[in-house]
C-alpha cells in the first residue's frame, strides 16, 4: 500500500524538493503541502496521512506547536524536518510528541527510509541522539507511571526499545515471534500511558530502565 505524506515548510523550494525526492518513490505519494504550522495542522486532521514532515521554524504556528496539536487531536505521525541540530529543538520535538526527527541536510535515501519506518510504526530516533536529548532533561514527565505493571518480558522487551532494537531485532534477541512482539510492544506502550515507541523510549530513560550512555 501507498505511504501517504504531508509536507509542511514554508519554504516552496523546499517543499518541492521533498516532493520530487519521494515521489520518485513508488510506494510514497504526496498528499498536500502546508506553508505554516496552523495549516499543517488542518490538512493533517482533514487529509489524515500516515506521516507529516514538520518543518520547525515557520511563520505564525511554528512546527513544534502544530505537531503538539496534532498530537492531542490523534491524528498522524510527525517527523520533524530541520536545518538545525539543537538540542532544545529534538526535546521539544519529543515532549511534542514527534515520532521522529531528521536533518534537512541528510540524504534522500534517509529521508525516504525515514518515512517508512515512521509509517510502519517503528518511531525510533537513532540511539546516539535519543541518550544525548534524555541526558539533558531536568523535568521528568513519568510522574504516576508505575514499572511493576509490566511483567518480566515486557521489562525486557522496554529495554530493547530504549536501545533502538525495532521489532525484528526485538524477536531474534528474546527468540519470540515477531506477532508476539508486537502484542509485548502494545501491551507495554498501553501500561505506560505512552502515544508511540518514541515516548517508551523517553519514559524508559527517565524511570531510569537505562542510562544515557548506557
Amino acid at each position: 500500500m501507498s505511504i501517504s505524506v504531508l509536507l509542511a515548510d514554508d519554504h516552496q523550494l523546499v517543499r518541492t524538493g521533498f516532493r520530487v525526492i519521494l515521489e520518485m518513490e513508488d510506494d510514497i505519494t504526496v498528499a498536500g503541502e502546508a506553508a505554516d504550522g496552523a495549516q499543517a495542522v488542518e490538512l493533517a486532521l482533514r487529509l489524515r496521512p500516515d506521516v507529516v514532515l514538520m518543518d520547525v521554524e515557520m511563520p505564525g504556528m511554528d512546527g513544534l506547536e502544530a505537531t503538539r496539536r496534532i498530537a492531542a487531536a490523534g491524528g498522524p505521525s510527525v517527523l520533524i524536518l530541520t536545518t538545525f541540530d539543537r538540542d532544545d529543538y529534538l526535546f521539544a520535538a519529543l515532549r511534542a510528541g514527534a515520532s521522529g526527527f531528521l536533518l534537512k541536510n541528510g540524504t534522500p535515501e534517509a529521508l525516504t527510509e525515514a518515512v517508512r519506518v515512521i509509517a510502519a510504526g517503528e518511531a525510533l530516533l537513532a540511539p546516539a541522539v535519543t541518550r544525548r536529548v534524555i541526558s539533558t532533561f531536568t523535568a521528568p514527565v513519568a510522574a504516576g507511571v508505575r514499572l511493576d505493571q509490566l511483567t518480566p518480558r515486557e521489562h525486557e522487551v522496554l529495554v530493547l526499545l530504549a536501545g533502538g532494537a525495532t521489532n525484528a531485532e526485538i524477536a531474534t534477541t528474546l527468540r519470540l515471534g515477531e506477532t508476539t512482539v508486537k502484542t509485548h510492544v502494545s501491551r507495554v506502550l498501553m501500561k505506560l500511558g505512552a502515544r508511540d515507541r518514541t515516548q517508551a523510549v523517553v519514559l524508559a530513560y527517565e524511570l531510569g530502565v537505562v542510562r544515557p550512555g548506557g
